[in-house]
């Protein structure tokens, strides 16, 4: 049987994430993410505050950014916010995973970005336009190192904080999630098998807004160190 394999075009990379304390690398297979999860968050979005179903999306693999990285001011846009969030990486999984089960398929934690185009220019908005624009796009998910369960524990409460040219701009806890780490994982595997290497964004507090070229976000949750990015110069259409 064959076993090597060539490609038509040039294969795409995998996507890794460094794990910290290890040489080895955190193989990313999927981007989960989870929308107005914390109420004041949910209030300043112009929502109501009651514990809807989650809101549940994705981002591509190839958006993930490296720490230390400048992204572009991505095209189609004059409104570009910061979302600060908790990651959850995953070691194992499956479908239906018990609320009470959940914790143990956790291979460890980080700080993410859920960086968001609020307004998209050339299309009608509302609930008509597809919320991949505003969500999923290029460098859209900032992501720092992996710290390991039995290095910090499991995060569910300390001070998560989003810093922009030094002015704090997010500024809350981890146990003001309204839908918390194990309930996220019970809730997506009853949709999804989650496996290795998939990463959660568990929401951002309130306090998101806009960032321009030249700006460097620091953003920081307790225990996991720091994720800093800069905002480069826009994207440059041919």
């Amino acid at each position: 049987m064959k076993t090597d394999v060539t490609f038509a075009v040039p294969a795409p990379l995998q996507p890794t994430l460094p794990v910290v304390g290890l040489t080895d690398r955190f193989p990313v297979r999927r981007i989960y993410c989870i929308g107005r999860n914390y109420v004041a968050h949910v209030r300043e979005m112009g929502g109501d505050e009651t514990r809807d179903f989650p809101l549940i999306f994705q981002k591509p693999l190839d958006s993930i950014v490296q720490d230390g990285a400048t992204i572009p001011y991505p095209p189609k846009t004059d409104d570009f916010h910061f979302e600060l969030e908790l990651m959850v990486a995953m070691k194992s999984g499956g479908y239906d995973i018990p609320k009470d089960e959940a914790l143990s398929h956790i291979y460890g934690y980080g700080i993410c970005l859920d960086m968001t185009r609020r307004r998209v220019l050339d299309a009608l908005d509302g609930p008509r336009i597809p919320w991949e624009l505003k969500k999923s796009f290029d460098f859209s998910a900032p992501c720092g190192p992996v710290h390991r369960v039995q290095d910090v524990g499991h995060i569910d409460q300390g001070p998560i904080q989003l810093n922009v040219d030094g002015k704090t701009r997010q500024n809350s806890d981890l146990s003001l999630m309204i839908w918390k780490v194990p309930e996220i994982i019970a809730t997506l595997s009853k949709f999804y098998s989650l496996e290795p290497g998939d990463i959660i964004m568990t929401g951002t507090p309130d306090g998101v807004g806009p960032v321009k070229p030249g700006e460097v976000m620091v953003g920081t949750i307790a225990g996991l160190g720091s994720l800093t990015i800069t905002i480069g110069d826009p994207i440059q259409s041919s």
